[in-house]
């Protein structure tokens, strides 16, 4: 199996509160109350650690409540390098009501000076060669510039790595700069990034003459369109009760990583990777639980060729 580096700039405790139904101005009684160590970068760690892949873990954790991650990390096997900065990781609220709406309150996220922004420079520099792929995805934590994360990608690239990139606004405007291995915007994303009259297969065509060369596209539970060198891949996830879509997104991403860096055929790849999607949105928490359930959604995911024309 492939080592793999994931940098997660902004992580967070995730506070996932289950309730029958978010009534708002009013008391509200929970049913279940879950506490995870987070962010998309850790959680597409998560999904390729059960895929059986070595991964090492990176970005900013505040220094004043980093138990979390530590448990994470030793309980996965994860090699930990991630940089300490001052504070308090931010904590993210999820309410998950049982028709399946997610109601996310997020924080804002540490404050990274330049020093720690140096720091994981200098420290990747040293650790990232040997990996086979770098995943980067989340949000940006405050102090980290669009500018920055975009001079991060095109030094992770010049060592030779390939990177795949997972965020939003105008930390993806910058990364696409950088013409990375993968993006996977969902469909809001890459209108925003690109603007919003723009067509999706024009789009992917204009990113991947840039350089990019696997454009993947999220349309939750409508299914995922996988723009590459081969003939345009579109797959169709299978029905199933959502108890959360956090994570969704990235075991998706993760299933994408796990087939291209273990050559399985596209369409392979593109099934595996929509049923693991699939999985995730049916639990509270990341990672693969059942791996005879996911054969089974594995077998009822449909994909199709996708007319580019």
């Amino acid at each position: 199996m492939a080592r793999i580096l994931t940098i997660t700039l902004n992580p967070a405790l995730d506070l996932t509160i289950e309730l029958a139904e978010l009534r708002l101005g009013e008391v509200n009684r929970s049913e279940a109350l879950h506490s995870h160590a987070a962010g998309k970068g850790l959680n597409v760690a998560q999904v390729l650690a059960d895929l059986g892949h070595s991964l090492t873990v990176s970005g900013f954790i505040g220094m004043d409540n980093q138990q979390p991650f530590d448990t994470l990390f030793a309980r996965r096997g994860f090699v930990d390098a991630f940089i300490r900065v001052p504070g308090e990781t931010r904590s993210n609220i999820k309410l998950a009501e049982n028709g399946g709406r997610i109601t996310d309150l997020n924080g804002p996220g540490l404050q990274v000076d330049e020093n720690a922004q140096q720091a994981l420079l200098a420290r990747l520099e040293r650790i990232a060669p040997g990996h086979d792929a770098v995943v980067v995805a989340g949000s940006l934590p405050r102090g980290v510039s669009a500018q920055w994360l975009q001079t991060l990608l095109e030094r992770l690239k010049a060592m030779g790595l390939k990177v795949a990139l997972d965020t939003s606004g105008e930390a993806l405007r910058a990364g696409l700069a950088a013409a990375p291995w993968l993006v996977k915007p969902n469909t809001e994303e890459l209108a925003e990034a690109m603007g919003s009259g723009v067509d999706q297969v024009v789009a992917a065509r204009t990113l991947r003459e840039q350089g990019v060369e696997h454009v993947v596209i999220s349309h939750g539970a409508e299914g995922v369109n996988w723009f590459s060198n081969q003939p345009a891949l579109q797959a169709l996830p299978p029905k199933v009760r959502v108890a959360s879509t956090v994570g969704a997104g990235d075991s998706l991403l993760a299933g994408m990583v796990h087939g291209l860096l273990g050559n399985h055929s596209a369409e392979q790849t593109l099934r595996t990777a929509t049923a693991i999607a699939a999985m995730a949105v049916t639990q509270i928490g990341f990672g693969i639980t059942d791996t005879e359930r996911l054969a089974l959604l594995e077998g009822d995911v449909r994909v199709r060729a996708l007319t580019e024309e």
